[in-house]
């Protein structure tokens, strides 16, 4: 099946307040700081982040920085917003079809001119990956409803600065472009990051950005 390209956002995403609170949740939750995690989570909820939002950047917290972290920070969240949850979408239904159709969508949203390349890269490290990313991770979790697709690749991204995994990040700071931020959005949310970085690993961070930062995507 021939992949299209998804039309450009007609509206540009914006880097509110209930964004950066978000943002800043992913960042703790990617650190594993269970103090900066309620706490932030306390701001966001003071921000009026909508419950369903802090719910899916959980779910795909478990994509970008494993089920240890994430399991972690939901049980922090369901202490501090309670038991009652709105589970959204279930995963249990066999609609594997949808998946793969939704989660290729998606995925081309994310890498842009690069995505071909992506799946081409996913079939040489391991049969199987190909399917994962695109099916489970795109599909099953990144194309949700609940949270919108540039919020989500802002999170995604923001999670990512505290790893050390420079391929990946390169690759999120060139979708958080592809997904309508402008670059003074990405350089405020490297600002955020900066702060939990320490000032060696955060230059590493903003050297990738200046390499992609003037790029033509």
């Amino acid at each position: 099946m021939t992949q299209k390209s998804p039309p450009p956002a007609s509206v540009a995403p914006s880097l509110d307040t209930r964004t950066i609170a978000l943002v800043r949740v992913a960042m703790a939750v990617s650190r594993g700081d269970e103090h900066a995690i309620r706490e932030r989570m306390r701001a966001a909820r003071a921000a009026g982040v909508p419950v369903v939002w802090m719910e899916e950047l959980l779910l795909q917290s478990f994509l970008n920085v494993g089920y240890p972290l994430a399991l972690a920070a939901f049980a922090i969240w369901r202490e501090l917003a309670g038991p009652e949850v709105d589970g959204g979408e279930s995963l249990l239904h066999v609609e594997h079809g949808v998946w793969s159709e939704r989660g290729q969508q998606r995925c081309a949203e994310v890498y842009g001119r690069t995505y071909h390349k992506l799946r081409l890269n996913l079939r040489d490290l391991h049969p199987a990956l190909e399917s994962l990313v695109i099916v489970d991770a795109y599909g099953k979790i990144l194309g949700r409803p609940g949270l919108d697709a540039a919020r989500r690749e802002l999170c995604t991204l923001a999670a990512i600065t505290m790893l050390h995994a420079p391929r990946q990040l390169h690759a999120h700071l060139r979708g958080a472009l592809n997904l309508g931020w402008s670059r003074e959005d990405v350089d405020a949310v490297l600002v955020l990051a900066e702060q939990d970085l320490g000032a060696a690993r955060a230059l590493k961070v903003w050297e990738l950005w200046a390499d992609v930062r003037e790029r033509k995507l």
